[in-house]
């Protein structure tokens, strides 16, 4: 049975999360709004995907540096600001030089962030057999892209007889400086700057139910993939095959939107796979809503901002 009205613990601020009944039109959007050329294809490629509005474009140019494969990009743009994204992309070296990175732009209305929407956008022109559901803030770690094609080709293509489904699980971390004296190339240089404490796992003061499951401390050791298990507020970077189940675009603003999708795989039965030699790095910037992510998740409703895992979507009443 589908709840009947939406958790009213989700209602937590007027910027933060809401649910809206889906919208009467699509928003306009511009599909390839600069210049790309489709992958070559390869059963087991790998497209990332993530959105972003303008504040974070500069990070596309690391973002390049660091993952090599093709790129799924949306953008929330005012008509000015995607004259401005094709003025930085035609004056950058790094991303002229990509033509496998699709600028997808959706064009501003109202006032609240289309986050799952523009999830949806990306994964939607995403055109390899398999997908990494990434955020623009984080930055893949040397070789994850080449890992990652290998991990599609055993986990996916040569268990095609295994029918259960599956995600594979990037772990990811944060640093607190806006910059890394160098990037960590390997494990080991990202064991080393966590017991530094220069590296931390993602949200580890704020939020740590997000990532709990992920288990970093049997990752520390691990020389092989291991299976977790889906926990309440599991909230993971995954990479899936690209008909993975869409986004609930009713969700707008910021939170709850990705833990949302999770339930919906685990309710599909999904096995989490944890990859032990890869990870992403996320880079700090200016905070986006004033509600510290502990103050929204924690208050005494938490339990249920989200219905059981055999409620696969909310309903509004």
């Amino acid at each position: 049975m589908l709840p009947s009205a939406l958790p009213k613990s989700l209602q937590v601020h007027e910027n933060y999360t809401r649910i809206e009944s889906p919208p009467k039109s699509r928003p306009r959007t511009h599909i390839y709004y600069l210049d790309y050329v489709p992958p070559l294809l390869k059963d087991n490629d790998v497209t990332l995907v993530a959105q972003l509005s303008m504040d974070r474009l500069h990070i596309v140019q690391s973002l390049c540096q660091h993952w090599s494969g093709p790129i799924s990009l949306s953008l929330y743009l005012s008509d000015a600001e995607s004259h401005q994204l094709a003025d930085f992309v035609h004056n950058s070296e790094i991303l002229r030089a990509r033509t496998n990175v699709g600028y997808h732009v959706v064009f501003k209305e109202g006032n609240l962030y289309p986050v799952n929407f523009l999830r949806n956008v990306a994964l939607d022109h995403a055109n390899t057999p398999f997908v990494f559901l990434s955020d623009i803030d984080f930055l893949p770690g040397a070789n994850v892209y080449d890992t990652l094609l290998v991990s599609t080709q055993k986990y996916f293509i040569q268990a095609q007889s295994d029918l259960k489904p599956r995600a594979l699980v990037v772990p990811a971390f944060e640093t607190l400086r806006y910059r890394l004296d160098q990037f960590p190339r390997t494990k080991a240089e990202v064991l080393d700057l966590w017991i530094l404490g220069t590296l931390l796992t993602f949200r580890y003061h704020v939020w740590t139910l997000g990532h709990k499951a992920t288990n970093f401390g049997k990752w520390r050791t691990a020389t092989k993939p291991f299976q977790v298990e889906w926990e309440p507020h599991f909230e993971p970077y995954i990479v899936v095959p690209k008909n993975v189940t869409r986004y609930d675009q009713r969700f707008v603003g910021f939170g709850w939107n990705k833990v949302s999708h999770i339930v919906e795989l685990h309710a599909q039965n999904f096995q989490f796979i944890v990859l032990p030699n890869v990870f992403i790095i996320h880079m700090p910037h200016a905070p986006v809503w004033t509600l510290p992510d502990s103050e929204a998740r924690s208050n005494s409703d938490s339990k249920n901002h989200l219905p059981s895992s055999s409620h696969h979507s909310f309903m509004i009443g």
